[in-house]
């Protein structure tokens, strides 16, 4: 091989092999930095490309479970509600019988009828005040409520339970008399069946909800471990290669230092 100082082959191999050495250590530190094997799809175009679309599923299932916890919000607090009334039912029926005893006197009517009126009232208040987010599932003037409870747009139902007084049928109850009372008795009992019947339909409805929430956490949770799986670098493994190729290019500098030298030995050929 003709000895040359313009053109050194071994400082050219030397500073190709430490240029990839550099490549190799600069790729390793980022994947120990970011704790991902996959960063961009110059790494794996293919497996980038399947972690995005799995990304997107995810982030699709949050907005669901956002969705559903909302839902879950609105149901909670009709059932709330309609547990209070169905108390406050219990209380009416209670005054019901008590003045549907023969015997008593004007002012026990005025006092029982002015408590029961107070009660009914209350009643009342707790359907107005039924609300979550907008949304009133007891009023007779709401809607269903439809939950999104998957990314492709299904929906689960929620049926509205008008639970005003009117709607019960006991707004025009009254205690005045022994007669009306047992009018209003028997319109509380009905009342009081119509209710329960409202908590156990909002009940299987939340039920379902709950069930489709956890659900879609655990799908949420294998797709992430799924993306973890096709990206995440093995931190051992790299640690282990990044003290391999920080020895490499140690060597490598010290070769290219070598092959820089080379050259000087052409002086000797001159003295």
């Amino acid at each position: 091989m003709a000895m040359s100082v313009n053109t050194n082959a071994g400082a050219m191999i030397a500073l190709q092999n430490l240029s990839k050495t550099n490549k190799m250590l600069e790729q390793t530190q980022l994947r120990v930095t970011t704790g991902l094997r996959v960063n961009g799809p110059k790494d794996d175009a293919a497996t980038f490309a399947i972690a995005q679309n799995m990304r997107g599923d995810i982030a699709g299932m949050s907005a669901v479970k956002t969705n559903l916890s909302l839902g879950q919000s609105i149901v909670n607090v009709a059932i709330d509600a309609g547990k209070a009334i169905e108390d406050l039912l219990i209380e009416m029926k209670a005054k019901s019988v008590q003045a549907s005893q023969a015997g008593l006197d004007t002012d026990s009517y005025t006092a029982l009828n002015q408590e029961f009126t107070s009660l009914r009232a209350q009643v009342e208040a707790i359907v107005a005040s039924a609300e979550f987010n907008g949304k009133n599932l007891i009023q007779s003037a709401s809607t269903n409520l439809d939950i999104l409870s998957t990314v492709d747009g299904s929906t689960i139902t929620i049926t509205k339970q008008s639970l005003d007084s009117t709607s019960l049928s006991i707004h025009t109850a009254s205690l005045s008399d022994a007669t009306v009372a047992g009018t209003a008795l028997t319109a509380i009992s009905q009342a009081i069946i119509s209710v329960s019947n409202a908590l156990a339909a909002l009940g299987s409805s939340a039920k379902r909800v709950d069930i489709q929430t956890e659900f879609t956490g655990k799908l949420q949770d294998i797709l992430k471990q799924g993306v973890g799986n096709l990206v995440d670098a093995d931190l051992a493994q790299e640690s282990a290669t990044l003290q391999s190729l920080q020895i490499k290019q140690q060597l490598g500098v010290q070769a290219l230092a070598i092959a820089n030298a080379g050259p000087q030995s052409i002086l000797s050929l001159f003295q």
